[in-house]
Formats: C-alpha cells, sequence, structure tokens
C-alpha cells in the first residue's frame, strides 16, 4: 500500500510519527492511520507508542554534507556562536567534522585559541585567522564530507591533551546517547573525547529524531549540549537528570 510506503518513508528520517500528523498529511481518519500502525507493528518496524508509532529500524546511512549544509541554517550558526562563548581565550580545543562545527570554526574566527580542527573545512575556515594557533592532524580525508580521519588522526588527537573537545553527532538521544553513522568518524570522536577535559556536544533538535548506527558514547559522558529551542521536552529533562548541562542558543 503506498501509504505503509510513505509512513516508512517517514521513519527514515524520524524516530517516531504521530496519528495526528499523518492522518492530516494523508487526508485520512485517526482509525485508518492507527489501522496502519498496527500493522507495522505486526511486520516488526515500529513499536506503538501513545498518539504514535516509534520506528525500530536505524537508518544507515547520512545524507551528504551539502544537504545537510543548507539544513537548520540559522540554529546551526546559533549554536556556533554560543559554542564559542563557552571558549575561554588561550583553550586548546579539537573540533570535529561536519556542518554545525563548521559554524563554531566561523565563530571563533577572531579568538585567541589552539585549534585542531578534524575537517578541511573547517581547516579553512580558521587558516587565516590572525590569533588561532593552527594544529593539523594527520589522517586520511574523507570523500565528500572532507572530514580527516583513519588511524592517524586518532593516533595524533592521543598524543596531544586539550580543554575542550567539540564534537558533533548523527544521532543523539538520552537513551541511546550520542550516535553516529560512519565507523572510523566514531573512533575520532572517541579519541577526542578520551583527550579532552571537557565534552561540549554541538547538535541543532533534529538529531533528536534519529538515532544512527554506531554508539559514540552514553548521554552521561557528555559535559555540556548546546542546541536549540526545539528540543524535545522530554529529551531535555532527561539529559538534564544524566548531568548533561543543556544550553540552549539564543
Amino acid at each position: 500500500m503506498d501509504r505503509l510506503r510513505a509512513i516508512m518513508d517517514a521513519l527514515t528520517t524520524a524516530d517516531s510519527v504521530s496519528v495526528a500528523d499523518l492522518a492530516a498529511q494523508h487526508g485520512v481518519s485517526e482509525m485508518t492511520i492507527r489501522r496502519d500502525l498496527d500493522e507495522l507493528a505486526q511486520q516488526g518496524v515500529v513499536r506503538r507508542i501513545r498518539g504514535g508509532a516509534q520506528s525500530l529500524l536505524l537508518r544507515g546511512e547520512e545524507p551528504p554534507f551539502g544537504v545537510r549544509e543548507h539544513d537548520a541554517t540559522e540554529a546551526k550558526r546559533r549554536i556556533g556562536a554560543e559554542v564559542a562563548r563557552l571558549m575561554a581565550d588561550g583553550e586548546a580545543v579539537v573540533l570535529d567534522g561536519g556542518t554545525t562545527a563548521l559554524e563554531v570554526a566561523r565563530a571563533v574566527h577572531d579568538r585567541r585559541l589552539t585549534m585542531l580542527p578534524l575537517s578541511l573545512q573547517s581547516v579553512q575556515a580558521l587558516a587565516g585567522a590572525p590569533r588561532i594557533r593552527l594544529v593539523l592532524p594527520g589522517g586520511e580525508v574523507r570523500p565528500g564530507e572532507l572530514n580527516i580521519t583513519g588511524p592517524l588522526t586518532v593516533n595524533t588527537i592521543r598524543s596531544l591533551r586539550f580543554d575542550t573537545a567539540v564534537i558533533g553527532c548523527c544521532g543523539l538521544s538520552a537513551e541511546h546517547g550520542m550516535t553516529a553513522h560512519d565507523l572510523e568518524d566514531v573512533a575520532v570522536k572517541q579519541a577526542a573525547i578520551a583527550s579532552a577535559r571537557r565534552v561540549v556536544v554541538a547538535a541543532d533538535s533534529q538529531k533528536f529524531r534519529q538515532t544512527a548506527f554506531a554508539a559514540v558514547c552514553p548521554a552521561s559522558g557528555i559535559d555540556v549540549l548546546v542546541t536549540d529551542e526545539r528540543i524535545p521536552r522530554d529529551q531535555h529533562d532527561a539529559l538534564v537528570a544524566a548531568g548533561v548541562a543543556v544550553r540552549i542558543a539564543p
């Protein structure tokens, strides 16, 4: 049925769907949508929850950098600026790859910091910064993403110590912690987390709708989360209860 396929397609970009939203979208009754979700639950691809259903499938692919760069741009810019405000002049910072981390690089351009960026986009953004001490890692460049990754990158990070690790992610929740799609990228993130005194996660609220393939760290491994005002209230409260300082970018 086309409607069931459309519901499954919606669940490739969100962890859950609501009966009311689906009924309005497809022009059918809520009872019809409930029957659809019951059928998908019997197939083992969703779990019925109050008011809708939750996906039991992980999304195995990440949209290309060029697509993500134009998604939630204002929220990412505000998040980048708020992360920059958390840093004190003179800090040593390892900066993850990704579109939100690129906004952090742009926000700290005029600051006095030692930066080890993990993507060529952030290297380019910081290359002409007048007071940035720019340190480059070894490693391979991941096509498309232009993240710097691999064993050489991990070894570089492990040989250094940072005041702050700024980490991006593909998915985030209090239940599953921080997740990512690429396994080599996970190893780099974990090395950065282990080498830093403070872990700051920069993630827009869309990341709370997703769980990726590989676990990076549990929520308890995050010191500060910087996100936007659309973070789900239950996630906000659960992360705070897990000891995460949640900051909403103004």
